[in-house]
């Protein structure tokens, strides 16, 4: 069956003009404030599609121009067990990863898969560019795997530290290729390796939170939630690196209150971060749209000391229009830092009473709650959704044959753009 593109605008966050996507836009052309832009999409209800499969059958709200194959979207269920170790009566988890007994059959175990079938499916077809993604580790793992299995041109650029994170169940497609700035560097040190990159026409940039593909695709995970329990949530807990994801379900909740049948109130926001990396907590903490100093040396040696890895974005979208500072000012809530100690607690806690593993971002969020609970900043009887972006991972390699990729190349990202560029177009050579 031919898929119909959805129908939808582009709105800046900052000044509210509306225009319409030339296909990969990813800020008003005229607009002179740091902006996020976001979808406004034709079709004003929630109405999930049972004529797609995967993620896809969210697409009414996922700006696609296409379709791909192999998608998985999250899981959402009641939980009992963890709940009753909370005292808490209405928690559900939402639950991205490998976990087929809940129905649940995302291969790279993250959520990060929602982000790169909806930013593929964006990506028009034989654009005859190369589509350019740095990642910390889960969303190269996710990008990878749905670029090969569909024939994408991708280059991956990932700090050398974070490679173990490139696992699959098979080889990858030769389509893809893997640069890593070197041992010793962290995430911004593979972003600015990328953007080094993109200064050749042959390459485009994918964007990051900046991309609405990215976002619409993250927010499925609220979508998830409110079509199992009828109604929006009041509390919202979810581990941030960047804050995308956050800011993805604030979208959503905002498009969901436009529809009117699933609540008019806005969940409060209650993100966190793993402890010394936290840039944002201390921003929020002192609220200010601003983010505190922290220098690169700074910045990798407290990623070298935190156990989530991919929670370490020393450049996140806070401070702009429509970043996560908005989302939380405009939704209320709070900010949480979580021990590598207690990260490891819940971790193992999440295991024995839910009986599945999880990833280290997504025990960060469960020990987040845990404080909220006991703080008493959420009540007993709230609809509280727990963001489980990821899990599985010890059960998909117990139950398949595991591959590790390798760079192609590894790069020092101080090196003159001319070179890197040289470098990296020798691996698409025909």
């Amino acid at each position: 069956m031919k898929f119909n593109p959805t129908k939808y605008s582009l709105v800046c966050c900052a000044d509210g003009h509306s225009f319409q996507d030339k296909g990969w836009s990813l800020a008003h052309p005229e607009c002179k404030t740091p902006s996020l832009v976001r979808a406004e999409y034709e079709q004003k209800k929630f109405n999930p599609r049972n004529d797609l499969e995967g993620l896809y059958r969210y697409a009414d709200w996922l700006p696609i121009s296409r379709t791909l194959k192999g998608s998985c979207a999250p899981v959402t269920y009641k939980s009992e067990t963890l709940a009753a170790e909370l005292g808490l009566e209405n928690l559900y988890i939402t639950f991205s990863g490998w976990w087929p007994k809940k129905g649940a059959y995302m291969e790279t175990c993250s959520f990060k898969e929602t982000e790169a079938y909806s930013v593929c499916g964006r990506l028009p077809e034989n654009s005859g560019k190369v589509l350019v993604v740095a990642s910390a580790g889960n969303t190269a793992r996710a990008f990878a795997k749905v670029c090969s299995d569909n024939g994408i041109p991708l280059l991956l650029s990932i700090p050398e530290d974070n490679i173990d994170a490139l696992w699959f169940s098979k080889p990858l497609n030769d389509c893809v290729k893997i640069i890593a700035s070197p041992a010793g560097s962290d995430y911004f040190d593979a972003i600015a390796l990328a953007d080094k990159v993109c200064t050749s026409e042959r390459f485009m940039a994918e964007g990051g939170a900046k991309n609405v593909a990215r976002r619409d695709g993250m927010g499925t995970t609220i979508l998830s939630a409110v079509e199992h329990i009828g109604r929006i949530p009041d509390a919202y807990f979810q581990a941030i690196g960047s804050g995308t994801g956050a800011i993805a379900v604030w979208e959503n909740n905002l498009r969901l209150i436009e529809d009117g049948r699933w609540g008019s109130h806005k969940m409060k926001l209650y993100p966190s971060q793993n402890a010394p990396f936290t840039i944002m907590y201390d921003s929020w903490k002192q609220h200010s749209r601003t983010l505190v100093e922290m220098t690169p040396e700074q910045a990798r040696a407290a990623a070298a000391e935190i156990e989530a890895k991919v929670l370490s974005n020393r450049k996140p979208p806070y401070s702009l229009s429509g970043g996560l500072f908005d989302a939380m000012e405009d939704a209320g809530g709070d900010m949480y830092k979580v021990t590598n100690e207690s990260l490891n607690l819940w971790k193992n806690k999440f295991l024995e009473l839910e009986g599945i593993d999880i990833h280290n971002a997504a025990a960060v969020a469960t020990a987040s709650l845990a404080q909220a609970v006991a703080e008493g900043t959420v009540k007993k009887d709230e609809v509280i959704m727990l963001n489980i972006t990821g899990g599985g991972e010890l059960l998909a390699k117990s139950e398949k044959q595991v591959v590790y990729a390798k760079p192609h190349l590894v790069l020092n990202p101080e090196l003159p753009a001319e070179e890197i560029v040289r470098a990296v177009e020798g691996l698409f050579l025909d």
